[in-house]
């Protein structure tokens, strides 16, 4: 019977343990209950604002992707201005540094000219203006001579042509092969 009795004591104990656990827990129990039905009902707002949201998304999606090609209209306008004046300032700089590189080949080419013509000069060459000085000089001689010539003889007979002569016939010689 003791043990029956120890029983019921234990057993008594445990419900009062049980029942002072429940008022402490009681609060944090209802607490975290509440904190639960927020969350459900966040979600189901959440749920039902969602539609609209994705709707207000896509309508802010389209809007940003127009004015981003209005940016993109304007922007490719002013880098194409830029881009032309850029290269009008470049080729500008290209024909000025080739005139002057020209320039300065043909300031080498005269002064290259000029030297070798003052070398040949003390070498004693003629340059091309003396031959043809010369040239000029021999012709107009050569006309005071043929003029000279026809004017001392009026009985200038011209000279009788050679006849060509004929040719040798070439005889043929054949030599005969002795068969063995």
């Amino acid at each position: 019977m003791a043990k029956k009795t120890l029983k019921k004591k234990v057993m008594k104990k445990k419900v009062q343990a049980k029942s002072a656990s429940n008022n402490i827990a009681a609060p944090v129990v209802d607490s975290a209950r509440e904190i639960w039905l927020a969350g459900l009902g966040a979600y189901s707002v959440a749920q039902a604002e969602g539609g609209k949201l994705i709707e207000q998304g896509t309508k802010l999606f389209d809007k940003l992707v127009s004015e981003g090609s209005k940016l993109e209209k304007m922007t490719r306008k002013v880098t194409d201005t830029a881009v032309s004046d850029i290269k009008g300032g470049v080729e500008s700089t290209v024909d000025a540094v080739r005139k002057q590189a020209t320039d300065n080949w043909d300031k080498l080419e005269n002064i290259f000219e000029d030297r070798v013509a003052r070398v040949l000069g003390s070498l004693g060459v003629p340059t091309a203006e003396d031959v043809n000085k010369l040239s000029e000089r021999v012709q107009k001689l050569s006309r005071q001579v043929t003029t000279l010539a026809k004017s001392s003889s009026p009985k200038a007979s011209s000279p009788k042509a050679a006849k060509p002569r004929k040719a040798a016939a070439k005889k043929k010689v054949t030599k005969k092969v002795s068969k063995k």
